[in-house]
C-alpha cells in the first residue's frame, strides 16, 4: 500500500495543488525542490532562487516539509551539453524532453525511492496514469499507460514521452482529471492566491526571457556562412552560424520579392539552404526517418514488431494537432504533409487515449525531393 509520496515542488501552482490534493487524501507528503540550473536572468535575478522562495512559502502554508536536491552538474552533462552539441551539428533539440528523461524521471525518481525510501513520486504535470492518478490500481495485471489528461489544452504528455516505463509505474499525476482553471480556483480557495496569479514560465527554462540568439552566442562562437537559394543555387545572403537558425524560420533577407525561410542546414560545409515563400515544397514533408522508438505501450510495440507497421497519430510540436501516420522500419509516413519538421526534435506517437512513445527525428524528406524522385522513377 502506498503511504509515503514525494512531490516535486517547483514553486508553481500546479505542483503545490498536487501536494495539497495528496495531503487531503491522507498521504504522508514530502516536498522536494530540484535545482537544475544555476544562473541569473537578464535582470540579474536568479530565477531559481525566486522559485525556491515560492516553494518554501507554499509548503509552509500547506504544512509540508520541503527539502532540496541539486542536479546542476548532472543537468549540464545530460541536457545542456547535448543541447549545445546538437545546435553545433545543425539540429534543434528539445531540452524539456531530455530533462524529464534524464533528471526528473530518472535521477530524481531514484533518489526518492532508493535514498528517501518513499513509495511513489507525484508531479504537477497535466498527464494521467491508467493505473489511476494516485496509483489506486497499481497492482492490476495490465501495464500502466501514459494517458492524455482531461485538460487537453495543457496536455504535457508530449514532454513525458521519453521517460521509462519503469518510472511510470511509480508516478502519480494528481492533476490528470483537472482543468487549469480549476487548479487556479482551488489555489485561491485554500490561500495560495500568490501562486494562482504567478506568471507561468514558457519556452526553454534556461533561456528565460532572453533573446535566443544572444543566449546561444554566449556558448557557441559565430561561424559565418552563406544562405543559398535551394532552387537556383545562388547565394542570397550571409548568416553568423547554423546554430542560430532552425527549420522553417524566416530569414528576413532584404531586396527579395518573397521572404526566405530556412529549408535545410548543412553543418559540414556551413551552408543554410533557404526557400522562397512560406509554402514552398522544400518546407513540407510527409515522410521522415527516426531513431529507435522509446515505447511506453507494449501492445503498440508488439504490433509494430510483429507486423512491421503501426497505424497511430503523430506530432512533433506539442501545440499542434495530431496527424494520422504509419510507422514502418524506422520511418514515419504521414497521411498529410506538415511544415518545418525539424531534425533533432521528437516524433511523439499517440492512439486515441494515450501517448505510445517517441523517437528523435533524424531527417524529414521534403516534398520537392520526393517529387524529383518520382520524376526520375517515371523517366526510367
Amino acid at each position: 500500500m502506498i503511504r509515503n509520496v514525494v512531490v516535486g515542488i517547483s514553486g508553481g501552482v500546479d505542483s503545490a495543488i498536487s501536494a495539497y490534493l495528496l495531503k487531503e487524501r491522507g498521504y504522508n507528503v514530502l516536498g522536494v525542490f530540484m535545482r537544475n540550473w544555476d544562473e541569473n536572468d537578464e535582470a540579474g535575478r536568479c530565477s531559481g532562487e525566486l522559485d525556491l522562495k515560492d516553494a518554501e512559502w507554499a509548503c509552509q502554508r500547506l504544512d509540508i516539509e520541503l527539502r532540496q536536491v541539486n542536479y546542476v552538474k548532472q543537468y549540464w552533462t545530460a541536457v545542456f551539453t547535448q543541447f549545445l552539441d546538437d545546435y553545433q551539428q545543425g539540429l534543434t533539440p528539445n531540452p524539456d524532453i531530455l530533462c524529464n528523461k534524464h533528471i526528473k524521471f530518472d535521477l530524481f525518481h531514484t533518489h526518492c525511492r532508493e535514498v528517501l525510501q518513499y513509495d511513489a513520486v507525484a508531479t504537477g504535470h497535466y498527464a494521467a496514469n491508467s493505473w489511476g492518478n494516485y496509483l489506486e490500481q497499481q497492482h492490476q495485471e495490465e501495464e500502466p499507460r501514459l494517458l492524455i489528461p482531461q485538460d487537453t489544452f495543457k496536455d504535457q504528455t508530449f514532454f513525458l514521452s521519453g521517460i521509462s516505463h519503469h518510472s511510470l509505474r511509480h508516478t502519480m499525476f494528481p492533476l490528470g482529471c483537472m482543468l487549469k482553471t480549476e487548479v487556479k480556483q482551488l489555489a485561491r480557495q485554500i490561500g495560495l492566491q500568490r501562486l494562482a496569479e504567478k506568471r507561468e514560465s514558457t519556452g526553454i527554462c534556461f533561456v528565460g526571457k532572453r533573446n535566443f540568439k544572444s543566449f546561444i552566442g554566449e556558448y557557441l562562437s559565430p561561424r559565418p556562412g552563406p544562405f543559398i537559394d535551394i532552387d537556383t543555387g545562388c547565394e542570397v545572403g550571409q548568416h553568423e552560424g547554423i546554430h542560430q537558425w532552425t527549420i522553417g524560420q524566416r530569414c528576413r533577407l532584404s531586396s527579395y520579392l518573397q521572404p526566405y525561410f530556412v529549408a535545410r542546414k548543412e553543418p559540414l560545409c556551413n551552408i543554410i539552404y533557404v526557400a522562397s515563400g512560406h509554402e514552398h515544397p522544400a518546407l513540407h514533408s510527409n515522410r521522415l526517418t527516426i531513431d529507435p522508438i522509446n515505447w511506453l505501450c507494449s501492445r503498440a510495440k508488439s504490433i509494430y514488431v510483429q507486423e512491421g507497421r503501426l497505424r497511430c497519430r503523430f506530432r512533433f510540436q506539442h501545440t499542434k494537432p495530431l496527424v494520422n501516420c504509419s510507422i514502418t522500419e524506422e520511418e514515419v509516413v504521414l497521411d498529410s504533409p506538415l511544415r518545418a519538421i525539424t531534425p533533432g526534435q521528437y516524433a511523439v506517437f499517440y492512439d486515441d487515449q494515450a501517448c505510445l512513445g517517441s523517437a528523435r527525428i533524424l531527417r524529414p524528406i521534403p516534398l520537392d525531393q520526393l517529387q524529383q524522385q518520382n520524376v526520375k522513377h517515371r523517366a526510367t
